[in-house]
């Protein structure tokens, strides 16, 4: 078979490797993915959400419009509904707009936020084959399917990997510049670079089942929604919509005195999650157990060879952040690849991955953790009459709603997950002193402080900012009166990419106090300033990986 020669090698084609491999086509890299599944092999039933930020970076890579297009019916509610059982009383509801509202309602917790691209819910049956066609189609990729590798050495000039096709029992070598293994839990990449996990390996087993029950919404009462919380004293579970007809994900949350899958019968949970009788057909499609985690690979690193996504962190899959935290560190990760193959940026640019993704990882691992703690305490504190009709079962069940709700919003509207985190301790952030504000997994402070995402605003022309954002470095200038020439030629001479954004007749948010706001091209803020630093060439090399010995 022929040997490949190519400046990334992806393994695994699921989300994470996918958005990679089109970020650094986008930039010019070419790319090699190996995958063991069949070309369009159905994924897994999970990943039900894509967050905000996740969407922005697909809008700019051309993708969003059609992820847009598929998933749940056009009109179909994305809002969460909490009752007795899927089909017994309501006791409260998020309302979320549907994707053919979603650019336009104000009606629900999350309209309001400040992006071009709100969250797209989907599951990844439908998100991951629209990835695979736009990433197969492009220049720059090849894209080996029923691939194993096997195994890989690292050289001075280049990674030598080894390759099996699953098919034809043959091996294939692949010359690489950089390694990415974006290979899922039981990562090899991780393995053979001695990375671990650590945490907690245990928060909370789920046993899901994929059905397909026809009859089902025809027995569902009032609006329907995307997710249905059942409340009730025999089980407490959770109910996806997949296609917004017959099929449905089932999640039956286990207790904590129920040690395994087979501990609880699984027909019987289900009925009693869904609210039907013995009589009641549906059929299982597969069944979708998990196990809820809190672990953080201890290196996401050795030389060449880099681990992202789930390869990298596992957490209960709260807030819906487990793929988008993995392809958060896809977009972190593929700028800085891309600057060190076009030249400009320094080795030790590469150094930003680690020290900027795994503490994010951590701390987004525990949000998600402490928030499965309080969903646990809660479904073992469900009162026994809150299906009696009776004016005591009716206040139990005004009293759950209303904690229901406030519990849940943070992580179904998780505005701090997308827009409040920050990098701190970062080799190519320039920090002032001033403190990013903090963030919980609902709230944030939109903030320009170096390490903050950049917050959003529309330009005159209609654009978002994020549109006119260039390749590498881009300058937004809000007083044209500056002089930048040094910086523009600092960078020029270094071959940085900068394009400069004159912005002094928009309408910004307050969040912009400085004259100069250097933004990468991940959306997060580089530098600020009211004045042309003293020595562009300081703060250029200090951008780019070279460790500083003077102050920009």
């Amino acid at each position: 078979m022929k040997n490949i020669d190519t400046d990334v090698l992806i393994v695994g084609a699921g989300p994470v490797g996918l958005t990679l491999a089109m970020d650094l086509v986008s930039r010019g890299v070419k790319v090699t993915i190996v995958e063991i599944r069949d070309y369009a092999e159905p994924p897994n039933v999970k990943c039900n959400h894509v967050a905000a930020r996740t969407m922005e970076r697909f809008r700019r890579l051309g993708v969003a419009h059609k992820l847009r297009a598929t998933g749940l019916p056009e009109d179909y509610p994305n809002d969460v509904v909490f009752r007795t059982s899927m089909t017994g009383t309501e006791l409260s509801r998020i309302p979320i707009p549907g994707r053919g509202e979603r650019y336009t309602s104000t009606d629900g917790p999350d309209t309001w936020w400040p992006t071009p691209e709100p969250p797209h819910r989907i599951n990844q049956i439908y998100l991951e084959p629209v990835l695979l066609e736009h990433t197969a189609a492009l220049e720059g990729v090849t894209l080996l399917n029923r691939t194993r590798l096997t195994s890989f050495t690292q050289g001075p000039e280049a990674i030598e990997a080894t390759a099996l096709d699953l098919d034809s029992e043959s091996f294939r070598q692949i010359r690489c510049r950089y390694l990415v293994g974006c290979d899922g839990g039981s990562s090899s990449v991780r393995k053979a670079i001695g990375s671990k996990l650590e945490g907690t390996a245990v928060v909370q087993r789920v046993q899901s089942t994929y059905i397909r029950a026809p009859r089902l919404r025809s027995l569902l009462p009032g609006k329907p929604s995307w997710c249905y919380y059942s409340v009730n004293p025999r089980r407490c579970g959770t109910v996806f919509a997949i296609d917004g007809s017959q099929t449905w994900l089932v999640h039956n949350h286990l207790n904590p005195d129920e040690p395994d899958f087979e501990s609880v019968d699984r027909d019987w949970s289900v009925r009693q999650i869904l609210g039907v009788d013995a009589d009641f057909e549906y059929e299982v499609i597969s069944k979708e157990d998990w196990v809820g985690r809190r672990l953080v690979a201890d290196r996401f690193r050795d030389r060449n060879v880099f681990i992202a996504g789930d390869a990298s962190h596992l957490w209960v899959p709260y807030a819906g952040y487990g793929m988008n935290a993995g392809i958060a560190d896809a977009l972190n990760l593929s700028w800085l690849l891309a600057a060190r193959l076009q030249g400009w940026g320094e080795e030790s640019i590469l150094d930003a991955y680690e020290a900027e993704r795994q503490p994010i990882t951590a701390q987004v691992s525990h949000f998600a953790m402490n928030h499965a703690a309080k969903m646990i305490k809660a479904r073992s504190a469900v009162p026994a009459n809150i299906e009696e009709p009776t004016p005591e079962g009716a206040a139990a069940r005004d009293r759950i709603g209303r904690e229901a709700y406030e519990l849940n919003v943070e992580q179904y509207c998780c505005a701090g997950l997308n827009f409040g985190y920050y990098y701190t301790g970062s080799p190519i952030i320039v920090g002032d002193g001033e403190s990013p504000p903090e963030y919980s997994m609902g709230g944030f402070t939109s903030s320009t402080v170096p390490g903050c995402r950049a917050p959003h605003f529309w330009l005159s022309d209609g654009r978002s900012l994020y549109d006119a954002f260039g390749a590498g470095y881009t300058l937004l200038r809000f007083d044209a009166s500056l002089d930048i020439e040094g910086l523009q030629a600092a960078a020029a001479s270094r071959r940085v990419p900068l394009r400069v954004l004159d912005l002094g007749g928009e309408k910004v948010p307050e969040a912009y106090k400085h004259k100069l706001v250097l933004c990468r091209d991940d959306q997060h803020v580089a530098w600020r300033s009211n004045v042309v630093p003293a020595d562009p060439i300081a703060l250029v090399d200090m951008l780019r990986g070279v460790k500083a010995d003077r102050k920009p």
